[in-house]
């Protein structure tokens, strides 16, 4: 097990009197992009990459890294450098790794809905694997490919109603979820369409949930998927590869996490009673830690009952995470003021009550004008973002090697309106 502070690398530390990136003042890269913006560090996404890997170096495995989590096209090239494949959850997340240059063989296609238009494309493009979530989406893959000549290369995704302990909205493994199968109905659906023109089973998938924290669940999560897979080698269906899905979580309020060595130590002794390779499909683990979102205060209140408010010039629009989830980041003046600390709601200038970054956080004294960061914004901060009240996507910022790149610059009133008439 790890914490954020142990043997994570953290790249968003103190240099000097203020907070940097990877040593790169953040003052001065807001001087310039502005605020709010999202800064990136290059160097923790090769270390937690390369950290998920090396955990798996016994075992045959391709990692293929999970765009949902952040589809930023600098990122997506940067993870395909560092020798990533790619899990698209939709059409567009195709394209963008076929843009970040990804052939389409190192593209796995999930998604719970995927639309015909999406089908079509992906069967046209020839993906990897398409990890159908139905027999009826089966069956529609195969009329798709028919149609096109073409042999269509799947795997369906099992519901092995596991409890992932992760917070219920972003748990996927239960049967009262909407995704894939009953995991006692897969071994029919396959044996019923083994011989069906225009499909090729490669693989079987499970994905139980996202930011999971403890072994078990993934665990038993391995072993259902490999009894099925050893009871479809027994039927004369021919797979591939199984594939785990991603679901690592992260340590964002500092307690103990699962580290890869310990998520490879318990899967992999299940693994080897199939022998396959098996495909991983990290996001949030990937990019997570490397990403923070920079906001200028605006506004600080105080009320009789001594409640303090610092107003962001970024909100859920920017991040929506606290309010969808309520979820936790830590939340760190850029240049912190001498003084005793106190505690603040950290929110956001949306017109909802939700929009609130944290409640009674103890800081330093803020005022009006000062930077703050909130970290740990890497993954499901920018591509989760609105345009809500009319606010307009932030910049977004990559430090590499001492240097920093505007990657995606600020979105502006004539981009959104360009879309309307």
């Amino acid at each position: 097990m790890i914490t954020c502070d142990s043997l994570v690398y953290q790249p968003f530390q103190p240099a000097g009197d203020a907070l940097a990136c990877d040593g790169v003042s953040i003052e001065s890269i807001v001087e310039h992009a502005g605020t709010p913006t999202y800064i990136y560090s290059a160097r923790a996404i090769r270390e937690s990459y390369r950290a998920i890997d090396q955990a798996f170096a016994s075992y045959p495995h391709a990692i293929h890294y999970a765009l949902k989590a952040n589809s930023t096209l600098a990122l997506v090239r940067l993870l395909r450098q560092l020798g990533s494949r790619a899990d698209a959850n939709s059409g567009g997340e195709i394209r963008v790794a076929e843009r970040a240059g990804f052939s389409a063989r190192d593209i796995v296609f999930t998604g719970v809905g995927k639309t015909r238009d999406e089908l079509e494309y992906a069967v046209a493009q020839g993906v990897g694997t398409i990890n159908a979530e139905s027999a009826g989406e089966l069956d529609r893959i195969a009329t798709i490919a028919r149609a096109q000549g073409r042999i269509a290369r799947v795997a369906l995704r099992v519901n092995p109603d596991i409890d992932a302990k992760s917070h219920p909205n972003i748990s996927t493994g239960l049967k009262t979820n909407k995704f894939g199968v009953p995991l006692q109905d897969a071994r029919a659906i396959y044996a019923a369409r083994r011989d069906v023109p225009g499909l090729q089973f490669a693989g079987v998938h499970i994905h139980i949930g996202s930011q999971i924290t403890t072994l078990e669940p993934l665990r038993r999560a391995a072993a259902a998927l490999v009894s099925l897979a050893l009871e479809l080698r027994d039927d004369g269906v021919a797979l591939e590869h199984v594939d785990l899905g991603g679901g690592l979580g992260i340590a964002y309020e500092g307690r103990p996490i699962i580290d890869p060595v310990d998520y490879a130590g318990a899967v992999i002794p299940e693994l080897t009673r199939i022998g396959l390779p098996v495909v991983l499909e990290p996001g949030r683990a990937v990019v997570g830690y490397s990403g923070a979102l920079v906001a200028r205060i605006v506004d600080t209140k105080c009320f009789p009952d001594g409640r303090r408010f610092a107003v962001l010039d970024a909100g859920m629009g920017e991040l929506i995470r606290p309010a969808l989830y309520g979820s936790f980041h830590r939340i760190l003046p850029v240049v912190p003021r001498p003084g005793a600390q106190q505690a603040w709601d950290v929110v956001g200038p949306i017109c909802e009550s939700s929009d609130v970054f944290a409640r009674d956080r103890v800081l330093p004294p803020l005022q009006v004008d000062d930077l703050v960061a909130i970290l740990d914004a890497g993954a499901y901060g920018s591509v989760m973002g609105s345009n809500y009240n009319r606010h307009l996507l932030p910049a977004e910022v990559l430090v590499d090697e001492g240097q920093w790149t505007i990657i995606r610059r600020r979105q502006t009133l004539e981009d959104v309106l360009a879309l309307e008439s």
